[in-house]
């Protein structure tokens, strides 16, 4: 019998069995992936970590949480500085005066407000109703149609006019000349990938992989006084009330044998036309491998990353936090706050897109919540 059965090895799953372990509980955790560590699942190719499942940048305002996950690896001062691309034309992000200088030739801040004030008032948006009319009360027609339309509308599936306003209204619109995405004050990678984070997390406790939950639900159901899952709640329910929504994801990693293939981590490419949303180059989240000089690793590892619509099987990656699901979310919580013995936590579990940070807090809060 154990204290706790953690039903996934990812941050959330992680952190939760590392604190309980660490007060006296005996924990087991399962996941149905070959691997640890969930999404942020990092694996070494001759040098370069790989991030399996998509760029992750950590970073955080909040000093309590940047000094606990340094308690488990040395993070570099990698700075999220992404690139976008538009048919023949380059440009800085997030949106700031580089971005602006490039579209419009303007130099001073003053200039870039009157051209975006000017096309707002062009095209008389003044309550947005959806994701495109939020985005061109933010910056304006042009950068909307060559930055934002196109690769929000492979990203979600859908027009942008059928999208909510809120999905875009965290984007970052500065009037500096800063390329760094990010405004929090900790920001970095770890050297050495993520993977080795949870491995520390994991030290002295039981875990079992490639074993998945729902293949033999009522032996693991009986193995713990408590569990905590971070699956999909509506598959722990199942699929009671209906399925909901989530967008998914395709990887294609390849080696290439060049030192630099595209001269930064992150270029976006924002042509609907174009299948991908983005190419990660790995070796330039770290320092030291970046090519061109000695003892450089001479090869290169890029993933395209391709949106998907989610069906049953697939990876779900993000919750689609419209109405029609967060509604359906509320009906599956009541049922989960109905739960003695079950603990939901994650994205999955809880049904919205966490930051790793927000991960760490929620995890810690849980456990606290539980453990005291």
């Amino acid at each position: 019998m154990y204290d706790y059965l953690v039903v996934g090895a990812g941050l959330f799953g992680s952190i939760f069995a590392h604190e309980a372990n660490k007060k006296g509980k005996k924990v087991l955790v399962i996941d149905k992936r070959k691997h640890l560590a969930g999404n942020v699942y990092t694996e070494n190719d001759d040098g370069i970590n790989v991030h399996k499942y998509g760029a992750h940048i950590f970073h955080t305002s909040d000093k309590e949480i940047w000094d606990y996950i340094n308690q488990f690896a040395e993070f570099n001062r990698y700075t999220n500085s992404p690139i976008a691309v538009y048919k023949d034309e380059v440009y800085n992000l997030p949106f700031n005066m580089n971005t602006f200088s490039q579209m419009w030739g303007v130099k001073t801040p003053e200039e870039a407000r009157t051209k975006i004030e000017g096309q707002v008032k062009e095209a008389g948006i003044t309550n947005p109703k959806n994701l495109e009319e939020q985005a061109i009360s933010m910056v304006g027609i042009d950068i909307y149609e060559k930055l934002i339309k196109g690769y929000t509308g492979k990203q979600w599936g859908r027009p942008c006019n059928e999208l909510p306003s809120f999905i875009i209204k965290r984007l970052p619109v500065r009037m500096v000349y800063d390329n760094n995405y990010f405004n929090d004050k900790y920001q970095g990678i770890p050297i050495g990938g993520y993977t080795q984070i949870v491995e520390r997390m994991f030290d002295g406790i039981e875990v079992r992989l490639n074993t998945d939950f729902f293949d033999n639900r009522e032996e693991y159901q009986n193995c713990a006084k408590k569990i905590l899952f971070t699956g999909m709640i509506d598959e722990y329910f199942g699929y009671c009330y209906g399925e909901l929504e989530y967008r998914s994801l395709k990887f294609e990693h390849e080696r290439l044998e060049c030192e630099n293939y595209q001269g930064n981590a992150v270029v976006n490419y924002t042509e609907y036309d174009i299948p991908y949303t983005r190419i990660i180059e790995h070796k330039h989240f770290e320092f030291g491998c970046q090519g061109e000089k000695e003892g450089s690793i001479p090869h290169t590892v890029i993933t395209k990353e391709y949106p998907s619509s989610w069906a049953k099987g697939d990876e779900p990656y993000y919750p689609v936090n419209n109405e029609k699901n967060n509604s359906l979310y509320e009906q599956y919580k009541a049922l989960a706050d109905k739960e003695d013995n079950v603990l939901f936590g994650g994205r999955l579990g809880m049904y919205q897109y966490f930051d790793m940070d927000k991960v760490i807090r929620a995890a810690l809060d849980s456990v606290n919540q539980e453990l005291g």
